[in-house]
């Protein structure tokens, strides 16, 4: 049977950082034996079962990130189970967050039993006893992963204990947050450099450590710089939601988070731009990417520039011109040679 990677028609990024496995160019007769194997190797070891063996189809999207790893998955409906065995001959004593995205999950680890539904997450860790089903109503299961090692959890055993195969709220704080990051992150990290990258990967965690003591009461046992990478990524969470706003300014960043516009600055202290040169330069990046756009050239440059905030066309048209060294207008003829050059490659 092919390796990991020589098989599954794995796509790479940089190096390594983002690879994709997928079943589809394996024969049929090999499809489920190779995937029990990938999971065994890239999360850890389990006894799988499933109705579709003969039939089995999955997908891999893999990201590499400094002190975790996210795995998103579609694949048949399958059942799995982690004995104490199993347990005892390997053991990466990690946890794992899941997120379900597509067909019921049921998840027993402890005392706990959660029934997960897409857009629902739990916890669970390779150092117990686990059963997990994902069941079948004629869809495959997806799902996504986040490898934490233990050592990056900010909280005692028995805080951890307590949350296993707990379904954790993901409607509230920075749950909210945490979805659409691990839902994006596999796409997202492609056109990422690695110190981009890791610094997405840290933000990533700090959600995690938030969402976790949240669910435990403890919010204050997170470190400051935790709470702090929080707070950041729901401000420019916020930020991006609201760039057509014309009255999005740093006070209303403020007083939206309940922090003073002091703070705020402070907030951005580290980073290369202020609070007002980042709305100004996400409202620039919406609009090149419209413009760049063949579908909506039925769009005006005023209409588009209105649509991100900008009120005053000739305000709009000096600010792009600096940020991208040619006016608004020169952007449609250059998308379209572009793009016909491409055609005749």
């Amino acid at each position: 049977m092919p390796t990991l990677h020589e098989a599954a028609g794995e796509e790479k990024n940089g190096p390594e950082a983002v690879f994709s496995m997928n079943t589809d160019v394996l024969p049929a007769r090999d499809r489920f034996n190779w995937w029990v194997d990938m999971v065994g190797n890239e999360v850890v070891p389990v006894s799988v079962r499933s109705p579709h063996v003969l039939t089995f189809n999955g997908r891999a999207d893999f990201v590499e990130l400094p002190e975790s790893q996210v795995q998103a998955f579609s694949f048949s409906p399958m059942t799995a189970r982690r004995s104490p065995l199993q347990i005892r001959r390997s053991d990466p004593e990690a946890c794992f967050l899941i997120l379900a995205r597509g067909g019921p999950i049921r998840l027993e680890q402890g005392r706990n039993i959660a029934c997960l539904a897409a857009g629902d997450m739990s916890l669970y860790s390779t150092s117990h006893p686990l059963m997990c089903d994902f069941l079948e109503y004629g869809r495959q299961t997806r799902l996504t992963l986040m490898r934490l090692p233990r050592s990056v959890l900010p909280m005692a055993d028995d805080g951890v204990h307590r949350l296993l195969a707990a379904s954790l709220s993901a409607r509230t704080g920075a749950a909210r947050l945490l979805a659409p990051y691990l839902n994006g992150l596999p796409e997202a990290a492609r056109s990422c450099g690695p110190r981009e990258l890791d610094r997405i990967g840290r933000i990533g965690l700090d959600l995690v450590s938030t969402v976790l003591a949240a669910q435990l009461g403890v919010p204050d046992a997170l470190p400051a710089e935790t709470r702090k990478a929080v707070l950041l990524a729901r401000i420019d969470a916020f930020i991006d939601h609201h760039l057509g706003d014309p009255e999005l300014r740093p006070a209303a960043v403020a007083a939206a988070h309940h922090i003073s516009l002091r703070t705020l600055h402070a907030l951005f202290h580290d980073r290369p731009e202020t609070v007002a040169a980042s709305i100004r330069r996400r409202r620039v990046e919406r609009c090149h990417a419209e413009l760049s756009d063949p579908a909506l050239r039925h769009r005006t440059v005023a209409e588009i520039a209105v649509r991100w905030g900008f009120r005053h066309p000739a305000d709009f048209s000096r600010l792009f011109r600096t940020v991208h060294g040619v006016p608004p207008s020169a952007v449609r003829p250059r998308a379209r040679d572009a793009k016909d050059a491409c055609a005749d490659c």
